[in-house]
């Protein structure tokens, strides 16, 4: 099986974003020899528990840090941005770690509706209905494949490469299983964030793939939630601590960092953050080391795929 994390950079309690950005990279390079199969990093903006809104920046910084796993986003948040920069930026990527980038896409926020109007780029905003199109402009860029007559023909993203990123469609529903499968890409299913009927969307996908002049066949990942400890006991408090952070986000309360084990026992919980702590803790894979392995490979198996990526608790 391959194995791969995914990294929120998350900042815990008491700690610095300095701290949480070390210890991602110092992380990074311990699964590069560890023999992870890739490192990829999300993005989230104006987050006090997410230190992580540039992973383009610190993929740079990791590309120095790492020699053989592959690094990538996972994703950057395309809706944000120029199809014409995002390739500049990845083939940028791709001159400081040949052959070993990743390029996961999303069309989702990253954040909320604040954020995201801070985030468009002046007059020139991109409705999220003109998704499809910055995707296939964004793989016109990289495999300089405009046609001569078109008005970007002549556009070339910088540096030139001999090869390029490979893309990934993230999606946690239909509807970018459909884009992936429409525009002939790869796909990297959500699981942490939609269970019910990923299988049957990434099923769909399969069935529904049309080869592209980039791909000729399906590819899947899937993101999964996991946290393993020498106890189930031990795994289920660690957990939680992420889940009661997604708690308080929740309800416009978002503590300063990532709360610790002890922080999470010394709170108190009505019955509707219990239920909503429970149906968190019901999207992951808490527990022992064997129970752990045992339920990634039973998961894997359901969307017939080899390739799972790990979110960081």
């Amino acid at each position: 099986m391959k194995l791969s994390i995914l990294d929120q950079s998350p900042i815990s309690v008491g700690k610095t974003a300095h701290q949480a950005v070390q210890a991602t990279l110092d992380l990074a390079e311990a699964a590069d020899k560890w023999g992870y199969t890739r490192y990829w990093l999300a993005e989230h903006h104006s987050s006090n528990t997410l230190a992580d809104a540039s992973p383009e920046i610190l993929l740079a910084a990791m590309s120095m840090r790492t020699k053989n796993i592959r690094i990538g986003s996972g994703g950057v948040m395309l809706s944000h941005y120029s199809s014409f920069k995002v390739a500049e930026v990845f083939r940028m990527l791709e001159a400081l770690a040949p052959g070993r980038v990743d390029m996961g896409i999303g069309r989702a926020p990253g954040s909320d509706q604040v954020a995201s109007f801070a985030l468009q780029p002046g007059p020139n905003t991109y409705p999220i209905e003109k998704y499809p199109q910055q995707v296939f402009d964004l793989m016109r860029y990289l495999s300089e494949s405009f046609p001569d007559d078109h008005p970007f023909g002549k556009l070339r993203a910088m540096p030139a490469s001999p090869t390029w990123a490979v893309p990934w469609l993230l999606s946690s529903s239909m509807g970018s299983a459909g884009i992936a499968a429409r525009l002939g890409m790869p796909l990297s299913f959500a699981h942490f964030i939609a269970q019910d009927g990923g299988p049957e969307h990434v099923k769909w996908y399969r069935d529904n793939f049309e080869p592209s002049e980039w791909f000729d066949k399906p590819r899947v990942n899937i993101g999964i939630s996991a946290i393993t400890a020498d106890s189930s006991e031990r795994a289920h408090d660690l957990a939680t601590c992420r889940h009661v952070m997604r708690l308080m986000r929740n309800k416009g309360q978002e503590m300063k960092g990532v709360p610790s084990v002890d922080d999470i026992k010394a709170m108190s919980f009505s019955g509707a953050d219990n239920e909503f702590i429970e149906q968190q803790r019901a999207k992951s894979i808490e527990g022992d080391p064997e129970t752990v392995k045992t339920n990634i490979e039973n998961l894997a198996e359901q969307y017939e795929t080899d390739d799972v990526i790990v979110l960081l608790p």
